[in-house]
Formats: structure tokens, sequence, C-alpha cells
């Protein structure tokens, strides 16, 4: 989730009809915190390439989560995690129609319940920044793709947060089940998109 995600939206035309009304969900609820326009198309370019199964810890109002669906081929599932009761309520009302489309409510290890995916974009939870991370090796399939966000880019090695090395980044870099790279999106946000090896 970033910082004034939902703000990126503002004046954004072509947008998927899903995205728009996860969107317009934000905003009725206040929520400031969505997916960034540039992560969208990101994640709309990654489900492409899924071939059964996609998830997401944190699914806020449900903004990722659109981009994920718009672009996954036909019969792809896609299960998304939620902590707040009622934006997992909201969300689920919103994909209420859409088939292969799962909202759980709960913290992010939930997920850790799921077979393991094709594609797996942790961010609510999970991603190393604050406690517990996901296990790769568990939650991704051989040749599955992991995204972790929100990111600012890095421009020296080792990377640095706060005048320290930067340990959530290096810990998915230096992965050893994982083939990662960092992925500017915009001159103040990247993302570490990873690989499992085989």
């Amino acid at each position: 989730m970033s910082i004034m995600g939902t703000a990126s939206y503002a004046g954004a035309q072509g947008l998927p009809e899903i995205v728009t009304a996860a969107v317009a969900l934000a905003d009725e609820l206040g929520f400031a915190s969505s997916c960034r326009l540039e992560q969208g198309r990101l994640l709309h370019a990654l489900a492409a390439g899924a071939t059964a199964r996609i998830g997401e810890t944190g699914t806020g109002c449900g903004v990722g989560l659109a981009w994920l669906v718009a672009g996954r081929r036909p019969g792809v599932r896609v299960v998304s995690v939620e902590r707040d009761a009622q934006r997992a309520a909201r969300v689920s009302e919103l994909f209420a129609d859409v088939p292969d489309v799962e909202i759980l409510h709960g913290d992010w290890t939930r997920i850790n319940d799921c077979d393991p995916f094709d594609l797996l974009v942790v961010d609510g939870g999970g991603n190393g920044k604050r406690g517990g991370a996901a296990d790769p090796e568990q939650l991704l399939r051989a040749g599955g793709c992991l995204v972790i966000d929100d990111f600012t880019p890095m421009i020296e090695w080792p990377p640095v947060h706060s005048g320290r090395p930067d340990s959530a980044r290096l810990s998915w870099l230096e992965h050893p089940a994982l083939l990662a790279a960092e992925v500017r999106l915009a001159p103040d946000l990247s993302t570490i998109v990873a690989t499992r090896r085989p």
C-alpha cells in the first residue's frame, strides 16, 4: 500500500473498469494508501504470466487486486487477504460477480493456508519491512513470481534506509531461493520482482 497511492489516479484515463470501481471505493472510504498507478500497470502485466493462481496480501480497497484481475488469463484464480473487516467486506461486494476471486479476512499469514502461487504480491504484511516475511519456498511454485512494492529507488550498494543498511530490501535481493531485481517505476518508487529458483 502506497502513501497517497489513491491520489495517483486523479485524472487518469483508460483504466480498466474494475480498477476505476476500486479507486471509487477507496475514495468513498477515505483510504489513501491504494496501489499506485505505476505499480498497478506492472501488476497488470505480471498477472498475464500466471497460469493457475495469483495471491495478494493487503487488499486495501481492491485497487491492486483489480489490476491483477484485469490482467489475468481466463480461469486463473485470485486470492487476496485483508485484515480490516470493513474493507474486506466491501471489496468482497465489489468483486462478488467476478469469477475466481476470493477475499479472505484476516492477518496476512492466512495466505499461508493457500496452495502455492504463480504470482504473489506481498504488500499488506509479509514483506519483512515490519516483522515477519512470507516464505517464497512455501508460497510460490518453482518459477513463480514474487512482488514486493513501495521501496524508494536504490542508489547505492548496499541499499540504505534511514541511514542503515536496508535489511528488508536486502533479504529479498539476496534470498537464496530467489532471483531478484529492483525495478524503478517512478523517480520515487521502485519494486522488487523475484522468481523462485527451480
